[in-house]
């Protein structure tokens, strides 16, 4: 079908929920964050952060390594090529949706 392509439907729905939107277009800029800088910049809360960057490292968008500076505890979290690629395609998806309301 002509314009399935930019249908609302098709979005991406793993990224379109506004956290993970949120995750990723942070982890696009950065090239590594820990859970406290993403939990920072994001604005809340553990488990919000805990949840939905789970989701995103099931689905093979984000990158989680565990380790520790000194004897603290540290979680950092790394964009992975296929979440940039997901991320890439959601913004041009988006984009033709604006351009078609924008056309009519």
């Amino acid at each position: 079908m002509a314009g399935e392509a930019t249908t609302p439907l098709a979005l991406d729905r793993l990224i379109h929920e506004r956290i993970r939107l949120a995750i990723v277009s942070a982890l696009a800029v950065h090239p590594a964050l820990s859970f406290n800088e993403l939990k920072a910049l994001l604005d809340t809360s553990d488990g919000n952060v805990s949840v939905h960057a789970r989701k995103l490292e099931d689905a093979g968008y984000v990158a989680c390594s565990k380790g520790f500076d000194g004897r603290i505890p540290r979680t950092e979290y790394r964009l992975t090529p296929a979440g940039r690629r997901a991320l890439e395609q959601y913004l041009s998806h988006m984009e033709a949706l604006i351009r078609r309301v924008g056309g009519q």
